[in-house]
């Protein structure tokens, strides 16, 4: 189940920066999976914040662990799953939700670093592909929705899987019912379609962002 976090904001709340009219045609690839996994969002000037719940609901992560940004040699903190801020100890790093996405990607072909659990260490490469003047129409011919996807490829891996090393070991030890683990690795993780993606369910699970 995702959470958002209970003192969160609407998108155009969460920062007291003016927001422009821009629109973030971006490409969501998560680092080390092969074949990619990713997914290409479109998204209006939100914070930081905000794009942290894009890229959950897109790729279909749970919200669960804390996560960060680089952008530009610039790490931008996260809140934690429940809203409280955290101390990781780094003198000059800021606060995501006081950011958006107009402060800090200033041209198309920009990437940003997006980490997700400081344990499994999911790290996605976000690159600013188009930077739109309006809003596209979502692709299912549903009505345009703030934050939408137009299309991606492969299943999310699961929570606590122990990172993309732990997850591709999991699919081999999964395809492999003589592996010593398969019983117990099956009886965890169930039937898993590493090749799945439904845009359709994507772009659902994405209206649950507030809108502007």
């Amino acid at each position: 189940m995702f959470m958002f976090r209970k003192s969160s904001k609407s998108a155009s709340q969460s920062s007291s920066h003016t927001r422009s009219d821009t629109w973030y045609q971006l490409k969501i690839t998560l680092r080390g999976s092969k074949p990619p996994i990713w997914r290409r969002i479109v998204v209006p000037d939100c914070s930081l914040d905000h794009l942290h719940y894009a890229i959950q609901l897109a790729m279909g992560w749970h919200n669960s662990h804390l996560h960060d940004f680089e952008i530009g040699g610039r790490r931008f903190a996260g809140r934690e799953p429940l809203g409280g801020l955290v101390d990781s100890g780094f003198d000059d790093e800021l606060d995501a939700a006081e950011y958006i996405l107009s402060d800090v990607v200033t041209q198309a072909k920009m990437k940003i670093l997006y980490q997700y659990d400081f344990g499994d260490s999911w790290y996605h490469v976000v690159l600013v592909e188009k930077m739109l003047s309006s809003s596209p129409e979502s692709p299912d011919d549903k009505k345009s929705q703030p934050f939408t996807c137009l299309a991606g490829k492969g299943a999310c891996p699961p929570e606590d899987c122990g990172g993309i090393w732990g997850y591709y070991n999991m699919l081999d030890i999964l395809k492999d019912p003589k592996h010593p683990e398969h019983d117990d690795m099956k009886e965890w993780a169930g039937d898993i379609d590493p090749d799945t993606f439904d845009l359709a369910e994507t772009n659902e699970r994405l209206s649950q962002i507030q809108r502007r």
